[in-house]
């Protein structure tokens, strides 16, 4: 076995080079798809739910009722549409979804307020869509518990028995955005690496280059990483760059150190490449391997990475399933990074994951060119 050589590796990089710059829509989908994914899916993806528009059905009209209703709108989670008089009107008003919560306030709600005897509300929600229904029920609890508090303590001082003070870590504000804009970044970069390099062997037969590149004395370990290292650059600029736009529009925190970041960014994209070039050569058609780059990446790395579900609310076969999606532990890292600064202390399990899916993924590329040119 010839040994390798960074001379003859130099000089396939340089090829692999000049063909991605003299193709210049693979240039663009470099560098251009990956900012306007982030940007695009970074607004369109938000579990942030606010506005939640609600109507009212007041039977007491009393100045306890109104302040608690007016508890509901000040406290920036809903918005009172409708005041109503007849609870007939309830129903439609839920069946077109012109509201998401009703908010029904009992004739003697003050009087057994003033009485100090439990005096309950009643909030009827639009079960339609479940992750707003379950949102907004939080939300009614939370404000009616803190009105039920101030209303028992009212003119008195006695401090109350127990008292649950909250505090949120890493994401204080609770924005959707600091936790899937960097998932997007494990995404995207998943998904985009394994379609550039899905071309590349497939290129080499269709153009009829094959055979010229077999008769070339360069070890098939040299043409692989040759090919691999001009996308890993890009790739690792696509990091960057997503990592700018996620600080400039969304304003993610970056917390972490910025050279983990790359270590991790590197390893993972020698593996979803490596990948790329594995489709590639067992395809031979860039169509078809663009077709199977894509199935094979966009699915699992947006189902079962942890980007949209939580994996441990998921079933226990798609648990076990989601252990050999690369993008899982790719995405821990990344939210560990961005948001809690925290390093190879911490993420090393992750970090290991990215090892052997690089070897994996660099493993499978070498073995299937080794075929082809046998």
């Amino acid at each position: 076995m010839a040994r390798l050589s960074l001379r003859r590796l130099w000089a396939m990089a340089r090829k692999e080079w000049l063909h991605v710059r003299r193709d210049t829509r693979s240039l663009a989908m470099a560098f251009v798809v990956p900012a306007v994914m982030v940007v695009m899916f970074g607004y369109i993806i938000s579990f942030d739910v606010t506005d939640i528009r609600m109507a009212v059905l007041d039977r007491d009209r009393t100045t306890q009722s109104r302040d608690l209703v007016d508890a509901f709108r000040s406290s920036g989670y809903f918005l009172v549409t409708a005041q109503l008089d007849d609870e007939r009107r309830i129903s439609p008003l839920l069946q077109r979804a012109d509201v998401r919560l009703v908010l029904v306030i009992p004739p003697d709600f003050s009087r057994n307020l003033t009485a100090r005897q439990p005096a309950p509300v009643q909030a009827l929600v639009d079960g339609g869509d479940a992750n707003t229904a379950s949102i907004a029920i939080n939300y009614a609890q939370a404000i009616t518990t803190t009105y039920s508090v101030h209303a028992v303590l009212k003119g008195q001082a006695l401090p109350v028995p127990l008292q649950a003070q909250s505090r949120v870590w890493y994401n204080e504000d609770l924005k959707s955005s600091n936790m899937i804009v960097p998932g997007l970044m494990a995404t995207i970069m998943m998904i985009l690496s394994a379609l550039l390099t899905a071309l590349t062997i497939a290129r080499e037969w269709e153009r009829g280059t094959m055979e010229q590149l077999a008769a070339t004395p360069v070890h098939r370990l040299e043409v692989i990483l040759g090919k691999l290292l001009p996308y890993v650059g890009i790739g690792i600029v696509d990091i960057v760059l997503v990592a700018v736009v996620g600080g400039v529009v969304f304003a993610v925190p970056f917390r972490g150190n910025p050279f983990f970041l790359m270590a991790m960014a590197f390893l993972f994209l020698v593996g979803a490449q490596g990948l790329g070039i594995f489709i590639s050569a067992t395809s031979k058609s860039q169509f078809l391997a663009t077709q199977l780059a894509m199935i094979t990446t966009f699915l699992p790395a947006t189902l079962l990475s942890g980007l949209m579900f939580d994996i441990a609310s998921m079933p226990k076969v798609l648990q076990v399933i989601s252990l050999v999606v690369p993008a899982r532990y790719f995405i821990t890292a990344v939210r560990g990074i961005f948001l809690k600064g925290v390093g190879f202390e911490v993420l090393w399990g992750q970090a290991v994951g990215m090892i052997v899916f690089a070897v994996v993924g660099l493993g499978l590329a070498v073995h299937a060119f080794k075929k082809e040119i046998a």
